[in-house]
């Protein structure tokens, strides 16, 4: 098992030779789901949920085995995926309405002066109306859908944000339930393509809602799973909220799908690199069970906890004869890699100072840079840090002792393995310590009983 000393020898300098993007620069598709857990597709294990398009899509590129969201919630997971830098540097790390400010770079913004078209569709939680985080603030030429984390909750809203400008859905109003966000998210990344296609390249952003619940509506129906109907899951003898989640992943599924027939009906499909992920792991909201779909797979832990299952997502890339087909891929990186990677590949210059490494390579099917370590903060029920170097991985709460496990043997995180390795435990803290700068908008408040 690698040690602290032999992965820091295994991560190659920053300023290594890049690999020349495929040519011509590839158009780039982002498709993030809400809450969706490591085992949450059929090609990560899922068996009582089918999801034929997606798999279909890992088949016909790369299932990364060992990647990972930004945070265990959302909204600094996003932070992260769009800034490059991990929690311990990112502007926002917890849940809340503190926004991106103007000096912070995201990928929209380097790929935009790379000559990108830009859009984002869906949820976003960076900025409020009016802030300095909007999408339209950060990089982003055209933007459609929820400003706000909690207003995204609800699968019917009244109405959506397109560029700064609020729009009406008016099937919505006075009650009505006949305009479902998923599905709209879908129309206007689709139309986005078409307008884009004859252009030059072009990145989008599609940040869906499911499966997260509309906790709100659960406190009034008990089903907060909300959907247009259950689909092929309607006959199922399960409960209304496991129904619902299974006809939201379907839904998820099939559009996905669309998605991809649309770039084949194009012929862009061999220019457009496609991913595919989740903001964090599986909820226990809205009535939804994870233990029922086993979303986490054999991971340990769910949303909000610094552990695989809170962290450790789906991770699938397709890109018709660029990516190699059939392939998985163990890996290690994370959504900070994200913006250095999309640089290369669009021939930006990546910017000094981030948390990231291009990954290009690793989508290309090529040896790939190697992180010394992954490191990881949470500020909700007090302060939570995780760092993964090699094989181990490191959880600490509060400031108290540093739990470590073998990943490589114990990926469910059953064994806590601190007392056999105190030279590796002295250096995961040390790690803990030092990665991470100090923030006004997020203190190190460790819990207190009472």
């Amino acid at each position: 098992m690698m040690n602290l000393i032999a992965a820091a020898v295994l991560l190659l300098p920053a300023a290594a030779p890049r690999t020349a993007p495929a040519a011509p620069r590839p158009n780039i598709i982002l498709v993030l789901a809400d809450d969706l857990g490591y085992g949450g597709l059929g090609c990560y294990g899922s068996v009582r949920v089918a999801t034929p398009r997606l798999d279909r899509l890992a088949a016909e590129g790369i299932r990364f085995t060992q990647f990972y969201a930004g945070s265990t919630v959302c909204a600094p997971s996003r932070c992260c995926l769009m800034t490059g830098l991990h929690t311990g540097r990112a502007r926002i790390r917890g849940n809340g309405t503190v926004p991106l400010r103007p000096e912070d770079l995201t990928v929209a913004e380097v790929l935009r002066k790379a000559g990108y078209a830009t859009g984002a569709v869906g949820k976003w939680g960076l900025g409020e109306e009016d802030s300095t985080g909007i999408p339209n603030r950060q990089g982003f030429d055209e933007w459609f859908g929820f400003l706000n984390q909690v207003h995204a909750h609800n699968y019917y809203p009244e109405f959506l944000w397109r560029n700064t400008r609020m729009v009406s859905m008016p099937g919505n109003l006075g009650g009505q339930r006949r305009e479902y966000a998923h599905d709209r998210f879908t129309d206007e990344a689709l139309a986005f393509i078409d307008r884009h296609h004859r252009g030059g390249p072009f990145f989008l952003y599609l940040a869906y809602t499911i499966p997260h619940a509309n906790n709100e509506r659960q406190h009034d129906t008990g089903n907060g799973m909300e959907v247009p109907d259950f689909g092929s899951y309607a006959d199922r003898d399960w409960s209304e909220p496991q129904k619902g989640y299974g006809a939201m992943i379907e839904r998820m599924d099939r559009d996905v799908g669309r998605l991809v027939d649309r770039l084949r009906e194009l012929g862009i499909d061999r220019r457009t690199l496609v991913l595919f992920t989740s903001d964090n792991g599986p909820h226990a909201e809205g009535g939804y069970e994870p233990g029922f779909f086993n979303a986490a797979g054999p991971l340990r832990g769910i949303k909000r906890d610094l552990y695989e299952g809170g962290i450790r997502v789906p991770m699938i890339a397709w890109w018709p004869e660029s990516a190699p087909a059939g392939t998985v891929s163990d890996h290690v990186w994370a959504m900070w890699d994200f913006l250095p990677t999309a640089a290369e590949l669009a021939g930006a210059e990546i910017p000094p100072d981030l948390d990231g490494l291009s990954m290009a390579a690793a989508l290309l099917g090529r040896s790939p840079l190697r992180h010394e370590y992954l490191y990881w903060e949470f500020h909700e029920r007090g302060f939570h840090q995780a760092v993964r170097s090699g094989d181990f991985k490191a959880v600490r709460h509060n400031l108290g002792p540093v739990e470590l496990y073998d990943l490589a043997a114990d990926p469910s995180e059953t064994t806590d393995i601190a007392g056999r390795h105190p030279t590796v435990v002295a250096g995961m803290q040390a790690r803990m310590d030092q990665a991470r700068t100090d923030s006004p908008d997020w203190p190190v408040r460790p819990a207190t009983g009472g």
